[in-house]
């Protein structure tokens, strides 16, 4: 110290801090656990930080800590400094703000509300014990939720613009539901049938847009997808602003989720960009419960600190509520902090069960497991100690870390908050390994609750699980009122249409795909320069989001890159290598390509965003994003469904489509199946284009389905990367397209002894085993494009249930059903599995034949890999004639004679044998 330095103030030491551990025996142990060698020096430099504080203030300490940290570096001292915090709130009393609420007032809202989420899940199970529901969850993160709905989530003006997007912890629906019951939004028969939704009365059992199209913004039913989708929801925002699209500087982004929540890999997935790009508009707000389904999230470590290292390691902003006001005292009294100690050393497992116990349990193998600790509390009861809160259930705490994440700039938030899994269930629930599965409640475990929140309910009330919603004069409904008015509205709600664009006619952009002549081209190329020139339009074009994982150049995009520019909200602060090409990589503020890295999920998070801007913002947009197929539904199929559940409007465009187009690349990236998934989505439109003109009017009509019908689907769309010559569009096959099937060609003479269907990839080769038949066997053969058996299939469906519900009525007939009549065989070949052909396998009287590429993919040619498969002309022709022997109009031996003929071995394993 320096003569000049002002002097140290005296510092009391801590018996633990003596020499040799003097004291109550135990030795000081350092951060890693090694004993203290000098603890009179280690006082020295304590007592030291502790004057710089005192005289220079925290910025002062903190810059003399990291200048430490940064010359220990230096001279190799150490690799790292710990990258949490001590185990306490990271905002200090001092700093807390007044708390701006009616303390009393709020407390009994949370209250009621508790009441009536409880009472609506044991109400179901108690007459259907199958229902299901939670109750937990909501019960700890209630102050949580209301903190937010009475001080923070902005409703935005009347139209719903300008509004706060809400991710809620899925498992607390019921709490939601409660709160819109005391709002007056939904009405006590609504609660009585909560999970019952099939006499159109009931709620939902999470958060899903599609069953409640008016009411839940975005779903989270599946864990871990809430937090990924929430963070590319925060960007679009800004995405739209720097486009100059949309003033969306005044929203914010709040995901409510659970701890165990985050060890999903896409809760975290999307940490790293929302700080790269400085998302101060997202708020995580983590319900630290220290409990996931089954037991502790980290029974043998601190699932808070954890999650502190990852978000700080991040680039998050990291504020901790931990305890509640009740601790204020007991902090300031521990200036040796013995405290922190006891805490650091107490892991999950252990806190869970002090949640569980009572005071005296507490004070017995917490506080009297040391001496110090103990001496903090000792004039406190076991009542006391029993009325000491965790942080998430105290409002003054919560609101100092809500308001502290709204003023923080540059980065983006991460409230820890920890509370109990059952709070206020008592023994029923409260902190149990069972808390989560807890449905039913007894009578007195109700009573206890009614008792514990001061409810007016009376016992029989009680017993027979009655709602409670006050006066509407009431002081508590005023003020719930008041509170929504000052912050807009209601809160969830959602718009389900926006302004309509036009939709350019196709003929003024898609000339070079309806009049193809004999080109050759890809089917991916068309998709691109239809989308491409759409962007050129004056109306639709700034609507149109293109999105690609890191493959822009794969699939011919990269001339969008000059066109457009990438998306960047920084621009482009250096000067890229190919500067000197025509194509430069292009960065911008107000690039409208959002190419997103090798990340799928969050290309189809970003997409998911686009898709439903139409509903958070009132702005319609028509993203495509453009992929690997296999890398779609198979890989992030999940976060398709979500988008589904929220009727996202746009389109996936899966490139390099099927499992034989794709030639060298093998298992891994050729796609047989997600036709066959895509199917299973009642709201996906799923398509196989084979030619130019099939992609141009399928988007086109997608694009005004979504842009001037307001009808809520997306269209998944396969797109080829195989050049083959492509035919202009012949007349009268716009509805068929659409329809999903329609007659190409005939070939040979007469009457058709067989019909031949295929699409995408396969259709050519479809087209060439016609010929075969034609030109080498006499057989003449009918050809039908099929644009998309799941289109059929669907049809096919309303045509079976409408004629089964109706049999007074004239029987309908579907398109498959009219198409192909008769009792001439149907053989259909495809670049997907055999399934997905068969789901119009019940429409089809005649003998009806698939063939597919089921089994694992292979590295080789596509010739190869057609002949592999038996999907190429030759199988397609052998199959033909198979067919047409086992209905007796083809004598046996013609096909052992193609077999021989075509060199097909008869002998070797079928493609899907393992």
């Amino acid at each position: 110290m320096s003569a000049s330095a002002k002097p140290i103030p005296a510092v009391p030491v801590n018996e633990n801090d003596r020499p040799n551990g003097q004291g109550n025996g135990q030795a000081i142990l350092g951060p890693r656990g090694v004993a203290d060698p000098d603890p009179a020096e280690t006082a020295d430099w304590l007592a030291s930080l502790e004057s710089v504080l005192h005289h220079g203030g925290a910025a002062r300490a903190r810059f003399l800590l990291d200048r430490l940290e940064q010359k220990a570096r230096e001279i190799g001292v150490v690799e790292e400094a710990p990258p949490y915090s001590p185990y306490r709130n990271t905002i200090p009393l001092e700093k807390q703000p007044p708390y701006p609420g009616d303390l009393g007032v709020e407390e009994r809202l949370t209250s009621i509300m508790r009441w009536n989420a409880l009472a609506m899940v044991v109400r179901a199970n108690m007459a259907y014990g199958e229902l299901g529901g939670h109750v937990a969850s909501y019960a700890s993160a209630a102050e949580i939720f209301e903190l937010g709905f009475n001080h923070f989530f902005q409703a935005g003006d009347a139209s719903g613009a300008g509004a706060d997007l809400v991710f809620f912890q899925p498992h607390s629906a019921p709490g939601v539901y409660a709160r819109a019951f005391l709002e007056g939004r939904l009405s006590e028969t609504n609660l009585k049938h909560y999970r019952q939704e099939i006499a159109g009365e009931g709620l939902c059992s999470y958060p899903h847009p599609w069953l409640m199209p008016e009411f839940w913004q975005v779903p989270t039913g599946s864990m871990g997808i809430g937090p990924m989708n929430a963070i590319y929801q925060a960007r679009f925002m800004r995405y739209l602003s720097d486009r100059g699209l949309a003033d969306t500087a005044g929203q914010h982004v709040w995901g409510v989720f659970g701890d165990g929540e985050m060890d999903e890999p896409e809760s975290i997935g999307a940490l790293t960009l929302a700080a790269r790009e400085k998302l101060d508009n997202v708020t995580f707000v983590i319900n630290c419960n220290l409990q996931r389904l089954d037991g502790p999230v980290r029974g043998n470590g601190q699932i808070i600190q954890e999650l502190e290292s990852v978000f700080r390691g991040a680039g998050w902003n990291v504020v901790k509520v931990l305890w509640g006001s009740e601790w204020d005292a007991i902090f300031a009294r521990d200036t040796n902090h013995a405290l922190l100690r006891r805490f650091a050393a107490t892991v999950d497992g252990k806190y869970q069960t002090l949640g569980a116990k009572d005071g005296a349990y507490n004070l017995a193998h917490f506080f009297g497991e040391d001496e110090e600790v103990r001496a903090l509390v000792s004039h406190m009861s076991d009542a006391d100690v029993d009325k000491l809160k965790r942080g998430g259930h105290d409002f003054r705490k919560l609101y100092a870390a809500f308001a502290a994440a709204k003023a923080t700039k540059g980065r983006p938030t991460v409230i820890l908050a920890k509370t109990k899994k059952g709070y206020g269930m008592g023994g029923a629930g409260e902190s149990r390994m069972t808390a989560h599965q807890a449905k039913k409640l007894d009578t007195d475990a109700l009573k206890a609750f009614r008792d514990r929140f001061a409810l007016p309910l009376t016992d029989a009330q009680v017993e027979r699980l009655e709602f409670y919603k006050p006066d509407e004069n009431s002081r508590e409904l005023r003020y719930l009122r008041e509170r929504r008015e000052a912050l807009g509205g209601f809160l969830p709600k959602r718009r389900r249409t926006a302004a309509h664009v036009s939709v350019p006619d196709l003929s003024t952009y898609a000339g070079f795909a309806l009049e193809a002549d004999g080109k050759e081209m890809s089917t991916t190329t068309a998709a691109v320069r239809l989308f491409s020139s759409l962007i050129k339009h004056k109306e639709l074009g700034p609507r149109v989001v293109p999105i690609v994982a890191d493959e822009a150049r794969t699939f011919g995009m990269a001339n969008l890159f000059r066109q457009v520019g990438i998306y960047s909200p920084l621009g482009q602060l250096y000067e890229p290598e190919d500067a000197g090409s025509m194509l430069y990589y292009k960065e911008s503020r107000d690039g409208q390509l959002l190419e997103e890295g090798i990340t799928e999920a969050g290309a189809i998070s970003s997409w998911a965003a686009a898709a439903t801007s139409y509903s958070v913002h009132g702005l319609a947009m028509l993203p495509f994003y453009i992929y690997y197929s296999m890398f779609g539904f198979q890989r992030v199929g999940d976060l398709i469904w979500a988008a589904a559940d929220q009727r996202a409007r746009g389109f996936l465009i899966g490139a390099t489509a099927g499992r034989t187009t794709l030639g060298g690349e093998g298992l891994q990236h050729q796609d047989g199946s997600s036709h066959l998934v895509a199917a299973t989505i009642p709201n996906c439109r799923a398509y196989d284009p084979a030619f130019t003109y099939e992609m141009a009017v399928i988007l086109d009509h997608g694009a005004r389905d979504m842009m001037e019908r307001d009808i809520d689907a997306f269209y998944y769309v396969t797109a080829m990367n195989e050049n083959y010559a492509q035919p202009s569009m012949p007349e009268g096959v716009r509805d068929g397209i659409i329809r999903g099937m329609y007659r190409f060609a005939g070939y040979g003479n007469g009457e058709p002894a067989i019909r031949l269907l295929g699409s995408g990839a396969i259709l050519p080769e479809v087209v060439a085993a016609a010929r075969l038949l034609a030109e080498e066997w006499g057989i003449a053969a009918e050809v039908h494009s099929v644009t998309s058996f799941s289109e059929l299939a669907r049809e096919v469906r309303e045509v079976e249930r409408a004629n089964r519900l109706n049999p007074g009525l004239p029987q309908r007939r579907s398109l498959v059903e009219e198409s192909l009549s008769g009792s001439a065989p149907v053989v259909a070949a495809t670049d997907y599995v055999r399934a997905y052909p068969q789901l119009i396998a019940t429409a089809i009287q005649a003998r009806y034949v698939t063939l597919g590429t089921d089994g694992f993919g292979r590295s080789d040619t596509r010739n190869a890999l057609r002949a592999f498969f038996e999907v190429d002309r030759h199988h397609v022709a052998v199959a033909a004639l198979a067919a047409l022997a086992d209905e007796g109009k083809l004598d046996r031996e013609k096909v052992a004679e193609a077999v021989a003929r075509y060199g097909i071995s008869s002998n070797r394993p079928a493609p899907w044998t393992v």
